[in-house]
This record gives C-alpha cells, sequence and structure tokens, in this order.
C-alpha cells in the first residue's frame, strides 16, 4: 500500500553559521484555554476541512506518521492512563499539528475531574514556529472524528437515508450526531447504550440542540430495525452488534477502535461488506480491520477504499443496497485540519 509522506526537506550543505546563529527571538505560542477553545469551534467548522484533508491524504499529500501510544502504568505516583500522540502536515497548508490525547485516567473521577486531557500544539509550516498551545482535553479530537462520521454520511449513504441510530452515547456520539445534522438536517435519531439513563439524557439533549427527534431503545437489536444509518461509539472491549440485525442498504460508521485490544463489530460483518476506512495502515493494526486479518477472513486487498478515494471520486460510495461499514481510527491528516480551522479561528480573538 502507498506511504503517505512527503519528501523530507533538507539543510543546504553549505549554509554559513551566521545564519543559523540568528539575532531574532521567535515569539512565544498563543495559550488558548478550553472555555475559548469549547465556545468558538464547532462540528460544523471542521467538515469541509477535513473533507479536504481527507482527499489530500488519499492523494498522498499528507506527511502522517504512525500514532505513538505511551502507556502510564499505574503506581502511587501515577496512571493507570493512556496516551495517544499523533499529527500530521496537509501539502500546501501553513501549519501542521501534533496533538496529545490523554485517555482512560480513571482515577481522576474520585477527584471530581475527568479521565484525562488533551493539548493541540499548532505549528507554523513557513518557518518552525510554534504558534499555540490549545488546551482542548479532547474536544476538538471529538470536533474532528464527528466531522469524519458527518463525511460518511454524506458519501456512504442514500440522501433519503434520515433514521440514524448511535450505539454508545457519550461525547463522540454527540459530535457524530452534529456532523450528521450539518450534513442530513432533520433525520430522525435513535440511541442505545449499556447506561439507559446516559442513552435516555443523550437523546434529551441531542433533541433539545439539533431540533431532530431522538428516542432511546433497549436494545442494538431494536435500534438495526430502526435506523439505516448506524453509528458506534463504544469502549470497544465487546462487540456490539450482529450482520443479521441489519437492514438491507444499512451503513454502519464504527469508531470505537483505536488500539490492538478493541473490536466493535463482528468479523463476518467486515467480510461480508462494502468496508471503507480512513486509513488502511493504520485500521490494519488497531481498527476493526485488525480483528478481520488476523482471523484469516479478510486481506488489505479486500479494502474496498479508503475515505478519501471516495471523496476524491476515484471510487464510488453508496451505489445501491449493499452493506457498507465504514472504519475510523482516527487520522493525523484530520488534526492538521482541525489544528489549522481552531487556529484561523482563536488567533483572530
Amino acid at each position: 500500500h502507498r506511504h503517505h509522506m512527503l519528501a523530507r526537506s533538507r539543510l543546504p550543505a553549505a549554509l554559513p553559521l551566521r545564519r543559523l546563529l540568528s539575532t531574532k527571538a521567535i515569539p512565544p505560542p498563543k495559550l488558548f484555554d478550553y472555555a475559548t477553545v469549547t465556545s468558538h469551534i464547532h462540528v460544523s467548522d471542521a467538515i469541509s476541512a477535513v473533507e479536504a484533508a481527507f482527499g489530500a491524504l488519499a492523494r498522498g499529500k499528507v506527511d502522517v506518521p504512525f500514532p505513538m501510544h505511551i502507556g502510564i502504568d499505574e503506581t502511587a505516583s501515577a496512571g493507570p492512563g493512556d496516551c495517544h500522540i499523533k499529527g500530521g502536515y496537509v501539502s500546501g497548508e501553513s501549519t501542521w499539528t501534533v496533538k496529545l490525547a490523554c485517555v482512560s485516567f480513571y482515577k481522576n473521577v474520585a477527584d471530581g475531574l475527568p479521565p484525562g486531557g488533551g493539548i493541540f500544539v499548532v505549528m507554523n509550516a513557513k518557518n518552525g514556529a510554534p504558534l499555540a498551545v490549545i488546551q482542548e482535553n479532547r474536544f476538538l479530537t471529538d470536533v474532528r472524528t464527528g466531522a469524519a462520521g458527518g463525511i460518511s454520511v454524506k458519501y456512504l449513504t442514500k440522501p433519503t437515508d434520515k433514521t440514524v441510530g448511535f450505539i454508545g452515547t457519550g461525547a463522540i456520539a454527540k459530535s457524530m450526531a452534529r456532523a450528521t445534522a450539518a450534513v442530513r438536517p432533520g433525520f430522525t435519531g435513535f440511541a442505545y447504550g449499556a447506561d439507559a439513563e446516559m442513552a435516555q439524557s443523550f437523546c434529551d439533549e441531542m433533541r433539545a440542540e439539533l431540533g431532530c427527534e431522538f428516542t432511546a431503545v433497549g436494545s442494538a437489536e431494536e435500534l438495526c430495525a430502526s435506523a439505516k444509518v448506524v453509528f458506534t461509539q463504544t469502549p470497544g472491549s465487546a462487540t456490539v452488534l450482529e450482520r443479521s440485525m441489519l437492514q438491507p442498504g444499512s451503513t454502519v460508521i464504527a469508531s470505537g477502535s483505536d488500539q490492538p485490544t478493541k473490536q466493535e463489530l463482528p468479523v463476518d460483518l467486515l467480510a461480508n461488506c462494502k468496508y471503507v476506512c480512513d486509513l488502511v495502515g493504520q485500521v490494519s493494526k488497531v481498527g476493526e480491520l485488525r480483528s478481520a486479518l488476523a482471523a484469516g477472513a479478510m486481506t488489505e486487498a479486500d479494502v474496498y477504499a479508503e475515505l478519501g478515494q471516495v471523496v476524491n471520486g476515484d471510487k464510488p460510495g453508496r451505489e445501491g443496497d449493499e452493506i457498507i461499514v465504514c472504519d475510523l481510527t482516527g487520522t493525523g491528516a484530520q488534526d492538521a485540519a482541525i489544528g489549522q480551522v481552531a487556529w484561523e479561528k482563536l488567533s483572530k480573538l
């Protein structure tokens, strides 16, 4: 499979030392706190930028290294928790981004804190200077993940598919619902989660915010019978639906698997669908595809397309009543895109 990497630039061999020892200081980066970020950045801001980034990714115009993972083991002074580091640069853009997303710090709950945090570092692509440190505590990650979900709805479903289900009803589900409303206004929503009270709260909040009807249901089977578009965004510790539950022409957009230990969808569904993903080289290691490869049910050649290929028109998206699965693990291209969007908005404040 092709590599989405750009050639590294090199310093001229004979650059004079006096030019390397600059007398000018690089200005310090601007710091934007969580409240500022959440009050000024919205999913609808991100969709077009993330869509363009997927297109560039499929054309090999994004330098996106494989994600780094740092495990924080539980000791008297630390953890347990995980830190995921992603980043990327979209060729021709004026910034690039590196992101630290810290999750699963579950001991925080006892102190009344969220189970993690995160920052985006936005860099000047012309001179290598840091422009901004954005305290976003995974908010921008959820926004760019939601944008990918909205783009998946745009390209992989029929315009008449207006029943949308959400398995898992946390922050990412809300971002997916907001993005869906941006591309498919007036949809009817259904939700199912292990915590029925949380699912009902999700429905109430989304109904009030989006002006769409939302109903909490009692099982994944009931949800799939009600919805043609199914979002799954769970911890990925167990599969959340069965292939037999899906209606003909259903689209499943899965975003819960982002580590080798996670799996939301059964292998027989993956092996018997039109399988689309964000980045083959990544989903084969940490996405849903990993489990199908391990079971010998699929090879990378069975991947129908990357989402960017569909965005670019290289491959058609929805064609009929086929079952489509879109596997979203999150890419540095999306982080680069939302980092640029955030900088363009926040730097004007």
